[in-house]
């Protein structure tokens, strides 16, 4: 079931919607959220396709706001579905043109499922304050990926500028895998950590965020080394008595320099090969999905990796600040 509306009103909008949902009466109910995605022209088939992966265990209702040309007229395209092409979940497409992809949280907010939480995913280059975006003000959480960036470790350090509790990021969710088996190999260990280090591909904040785990975690040294990836390819702790008996050191090591495998290694046992797969986008969302608090440990892990402090104590509330390019243009 799928109404396409051209040069439409928000109104129309969410007429359609009511009128699609009254029809397919079985989808009105047992939503768990609403996820707002934000995403350009050239992108949008690839986050549909994320966005129904992660539907499938999240039912959710679906908003995607697509901006096209700011300097033409005023005007919204929308496709409103429900059980169509992007599954068995209520969603609205939307194209917006003119200076009407400067609001549109007055399109968006209609559209959201009553006493639902908001998330809100950025697929692409993440904006640079997120606290002036509209669709950040109104979400409970805000999904970026930094590593979608022109310089990913720039976009990184923004986001702990800008970072307020319910902020994440996708290039911290591709740890997860990294961090269940690192922190599995300590349950069994006594000697205390001395040093940690992480290597990757150039400029990954994946990697950053995973050294600044460790370090966090552990009360060490964690540093980040450059290798040819794919992505993240090894995290090692070295273990001991802090220098005083080197030949009691030992190390844990995880390597995978194929982007599937990995081999897990401890001095004195050995090797062990794991599946250590780069899941797909879908993955990454959906598991971002299941939580609807804020990431304490993903704020201390990007205190570590920045070295910007307080993160975690902000406040919660975000506060809008919209200013009209045109102005920033004429007083520049």
């Amino acid at each position: 079931m799928t109404v396409t509306l051209w040069d439409t009103t928000g109104g129309d909008v969410v007429k359609a919607l009511a009128a699609e949902r009254r029809a397919g009466a079985m989808m009105a109910t047992g939503l768990a959220l609403t996820l707002v995605v934000t995403v350009d022209e050239k992108n949008v088939a690839e986050a549909e396709r994320a966005a129904t992966v992660a539907a499938q265990a999240h039912p959710c209702r679906l908003v995607v706001v697509i901006r096209r040309q700011l300097d033409t007229a005023n005007r919204l395209d929308a496709e409103v579905q429900v059980g169509g092409r992007l599954g068995p979940i209520e969603a609205v497409v939307m194209r917006m043109y003119g200076r009407l992809t400067l609001h549109p949280e007055s399109v968006v907010l209609p559209l959201l499922a009553p006493d639902c939480p908001v998330v809100t995913w950025w697929h692409g280059a993440p904006p640079d304050e997120i606290a002036t975006d509209p669709l950040g003000v109104l979400a409970d959480r805000r999904v970026t990926d930094s590593s979608l960036a022109p310089d990913p470790m720039a976009a990184l350090r923004q986001r702990a500028s800008d970072f307020s509790p319910g902020d994440t990021d996708l290039a911290w969710t591709r740890t997860t895998p990294w961090r269940s088996l690192l922190a599995s190999a300590f349950d069994a260990l006594e000697p205390r950590p001395i040093s940690a280090k992480v290597a990757s591909e150039k400029g990954n904040p994946s990697a950053a965020l995973l050294a600044g785990w460790l370090g966090k975690r552990l009360g060490v040294d964690a540093h980040v080394e450059e290798s040819g990836g794919p992505g993240v390819t090894e995290a090692e702790v070295l273990l001991g008595d802090h220098g005083e008996d080197p030949a009691s050191t030992c190390a844990i090591r995880l390597s995978r320099p194929d982007g599937r495998l990995a081999t897990f290694s401890r001095s004195g046992q050995p090797d062990r090969q794991l599946p250590l797969l780069r899941r797909q986008l879908g993955d990454l969302l959906a598991e971002e999905l299941r939580r609807l608090d804020p990431d304490a440990v993903y704020a201390e892990s990007l205190e570590q990796a920045t070295r910007l402090e307080g993160l975690s104590s902000r406040p919660t509330r975000r506060t809008h600040r919209w200013q009209d390019p045109a102005e920033q243009q004429t007083t520049s």
